[in-house]
């Protein structure tokens, strides 16, 4: 029994021994095919580049056109995010819950006040901006015209400025120690301006004294005409409200907005906003209501994502015909080389070292072809992002290469040189040596 597993033993140490030589031998063989592939590349320079063309344009075209996607898609994501309300994050109060249908009267609901504010923006460090406002209306009149119209106003704190562009026709907007010191000051709209200026203009307001319920307060700023502006609208200090509103007005609800850094800071910041909330509020889940704008922006870039995956595709067609004329060229260079493979064959090559030495060939070919490729497209959309700057005086437009488009185009390069390079090298390894040596 003792002699039996001794045997077995001897057995398998020879099989494994036997192995490695086998496993060297096969690399060794692997290597010295991939080495001849790459060498007739060399030999054959006009032929290679030849190969190579439709690869090159195929890649650039996709490269190009990816990148430009996501060219466009930044600076549209920028424009966004500076002119919209995409990185705010807004939290109201509650004083009702609508239970089965009706609305149910709540009375534990938060009352915010300035102080919360400035300690809620203590309390994020990924945020731009915090401010506060509360709307309601009330009369304005210009005694010189003797004009009065019903105006919204809205009662705002002085970091408002951060959550919109705000642009003025005249005169400026009020600082925060007006704010403070509850100053006697008023923004009106442009319309607003244009109605009690009595035809004089809207411009003609600006360091008028107006009065907001019986009482004076000076224009000190003139919004833009907005495109489609309707109604009448102002804006005082936050710390006004009181004397502008009247006992009319709820005290007790002003809206707190707070714009995060980025869209990205978005999720994190309302993370911040529940956690800050919860350490207040037992039953804020009811109470508050926290709205993001997130949806908004993820439909506008699902946009873009379809739009830049239909251009790929249509780019993608051209890297196909490149891939058609290397499978073309190396059936050409088969036929060529039918009594080399022929020789090689007869001095010990095996079909396996045919089918690595072409196929070698042909994915050498698609990756050089891709790194050129990706280059010449970076080339082209660098260009055209000058010309568009250029033409369109649009600053935020900025290039951009992804590493993501990169790997798309080498996996791209890869595939192509393995699917269209098989057949020509499968039809080389099946080559009888002796009809190939006879081959003229």
């Amino acid at each position: 029994m003792t002699v039996l597993h001794t045997h077995r033993a001897r057995g398998v140490s020879n099989g494994v021994a036997m192995q490695a030589p086998s496993l060297a031998k096969l690399v060794r063989s692997t290597v010295g095919a991939s080495a001849i592939g790459i060498g007739s590349l060399r030999e054959n320079m006009l032929r290679t580049v030849l190969s190579m063309l439709g690869v090159i344009i195929g890649v650039a075209a996709l490269v190009s056109v990816v990148s430009l996607g996501d060219v466009m898609q930044g600076f549209v994501r920028g424009e966004l995010e500076r002119t919209t309300d995409l990185q705010q994050i807004t939290l109201v109060a509650q004083k009702q819950l609508v239970v089965d249908g009706e609305n149910m009267p709540l009375h534990d609901y938060p009352r915010f006040t300035q102080g919360d504010m400035e300690d809620l923006a203590a309390a994020l460090p990924l945020s731009r901006g915090a401010a506060m406002q509360l709307a309601g209306d009330a009369h304005v009149n210009w005694p010189r015209a003797g004009t009065h119209r019903r105006v919204s106003i809205v009662a705002v704190t002085a970091g408002i400025d951060a959550f919109g562009e705000t642009k003025l026709a005249a005169g400026r907007l009020f600082s925060a120690s007006e704010v403070t010191h509850s100053a006697s000051v008023i923004v009106l709209s442009y319309k607003l301006a244009d109605e009690l200026s009595g035809g004089r203009g809207a411009t003609a307001m600006l360091n008028e004294f107006v009065r907001v319920r019986g009482r004076p307060r000076q224009v000190i700023g003139i919004f833009e005409l907005q495109k489609g502006e309707r109604g009448f609208s102002a804006r005082v200090p936050f710390t006004s409200a009181a004397a502008v509103f009247g006992p009319t007005i709820s005290f007790d609800t002003p809206a707190i907005f707070i714009k995060a850094a980025s869209v990205e800071a978005i999720a994190g910041t309302r993370q911040l906003i529940e956690d800050w909330l919860a350490t207040r509020y037992r039953n804020w889940q009811n109470t508050v209501q926290i709205n993001t704008r997130e949806q908004q922006l993820d439909e506008t870039l699902k946009a873009f994502g379809i739009l830049k995956f239909f251009l790929g595709a249509l780019a993608g067609i051209s890297l196909l015909v490149g891939g058609i004329g290397i499978m073309n060229i190396m059936l050409a260079n088969v036929t060529e080389r039918t009594r080399e493979i022929g020789v090689r064959k007869a001095i010990g090559a095996r079909g396996r070292d045919i089918h690595v030495q072409f196929l070698t060939e042909a994915v050498a070919v698609s990756c050089l072809g891709s790194l050129l490729g990706v280059m010449l497209g970076a080339l082209i959309t660098a260009g055209l992002v000058v010309a568009i700057r250029l033409w369109s005086n649009a600053q935020n437009l900025s290039f951009v290469l992804l590493p993501e488009t990169i790997l798309m185009a080498a996996v791209g390069a890869i595939a192509i040189g393995l699917s269209f390079g098989t057949y020509p090298a499968r039809r080389a390894a099946r080559l009888s040596p002796i009809d190939a040596i006879r081959h003229e």
